[in-house]
């Protein structure tokens, strides 16, 4: 009997998957739309909680605020990247050039097995900054493109939210279990805010001192790369690395020499490990360790579902996924596969054990309670 619901949960998993590759240009922007509400919602909290003296805005205010501050926000740096990528584009086939003579130079190994090429031949077919370039520049285009339908979902969205509760006490059916609900989703709200807050504090800060470093050592295009590697810092482990890098290969492109270019992958280095391996744990207190080989198949799977786009959105679905696996002690050593080593956030103790949903009687359970079918 366990063999066929695990091999009915496998199948399920694999048509949900195919689902999302197939459905991609209806269901991306939808869950853009989802993380924005989300972040809207989040800064408008934020905001009713600013007092000046005993007066505090209303609610729709603060919604309406934080809505305009996030469409604000998104137009300027949609402005900026698509001015900004234009003249990379320009610039892009002469870095090419410029990198290529600089890594033939390179004679570390002897690849003349391979084809007759040297190791920096080799090493400068694999890095095409024109191809990478026009590939960003095609991702951020097709997203914009789908700015109306984003849009439009947010805007439903916006008008549904006042009916998620009602719809919890409708599949519910009772006080308790109603009151039960609200605190699993209260925790799983609460944790994955968290994540969001303290990310985008870090993600925000190696953003910041990355482009003052930048603009300092003289490195063309230092904005564009500030925001790119707040961007890229979403993504643990190899987002890091990629951030740092691509500057340090286009300080190579843009010089004479190397001394530039080993300065700026120190600095940038040195700048992601004080602040994602020191800040960052300190902040999260028991960081959302992930297991170095689940993020790359992750990244991997995601990356082939939805481009560029699915490769920033993977690990953040991957931690959510796993913060609410680890909640549930049926579903908890799933949670604790995908951990680094083992250790979750949520104690054994505090995982809601007493829940299980019933299909057939289309609500929610407790585990010591029979069931209607059973009499």
């Amino acid at each position: 009997m366990k063999i066929v619901s695990y091999t009915a949960t496998a199948v399920l998993v694999v048509l949900i998957f195919y689902l999302l590759f197939i459905g991609k240009d209806l269901l991306l922007p939808l869950v853009i739309a989802f993380a924005l509400w989300y972040l809207i919602i989040t800064l408008s909290n934020a905001f009713s909680r600013v007092k000046i003296g005993s007066f505090s805005f209303p609610k729709p205010v603060c919604t309406f605020a934080s809505f305009l501050s996030f469409i604000a926000l998104i137009w300027l740096l949609a402005n900026f990247l698509s001015s900004t990528f234009d003249d990379v584009l320009d610039v892009a086939p002469v870095y090419q050039e410029n990198l290529a003579e600089r890594l033939q130079s390179f004679s570390f190994f002897d690849l003349s097995e391979y084809e007759g090429q040297s190791f920096g031949e080799l090493l400068s077919g694999w890095i095409d900054i024109p191809s990478y370039a026009a590939s960003i520049a095609a991702s951020l285009t097709s997203i914009l493109a789908s700015g109306g339908l984003i849009l439009i979902y947010l805007g439903f969205l916006f008008l549904e939210q006042g009916h998620f509760s009602k719809k919890i006490s409708a599949l519910v059916a009772n006080p308790e279990k109603e009151l039960d609900v609200n605190k699993i989703i209260e925790r799983i709200r609460d944790d994955i805010q968290k994540y969001i807050s303290i990310k985008v504090f870090t993600s925000s800060m190696t953003g910041i001192l990355s482009y003052i470093f930048l603009r300092v050592m003289d490195i063309d295009f230092a904005g564009m790369w500030g925001i790119i590697i707040f961007l890229l810092n979403f993504i643990p482990t190899v987002g890091s690395i990629v951030a740092t890098i691509f500057p340090a290969l286009i300080a190579l492109a843009q010089s004479d020499g190397y001394t530039l270019s080993i300065i700026v992958l120190g600095g940038i280095g040195t700048i992601q490990i004080c602040i994602g391996n020191i800040l960052e744990p300190r902040l999260m207190g028991s960081s959302f360790n992930l297991s170095p080989i689940v993020i790359l198949l992750n990244l991997a799977l995601w990356g082939y579902i939805w481009d560029i786009p699915g490769m920033f959105l993977c690990v953040p679905f991957l931690i959510i996924v796993t913060i609410i696996l680890s909640h549930f002690p049926q579903t908890r050593p799933i949670a604790i596969i995908l951990s680094s080593d083992g250790r979750l956030r949520v104690p054994i103790d505090k995982t809601i054990s007493h829940f299980s949903f019933n299909p057939s009687a289309n609500s929610l359970l407790t585990t010591d309670e029979e069931s209607p079918d059973k009499g």
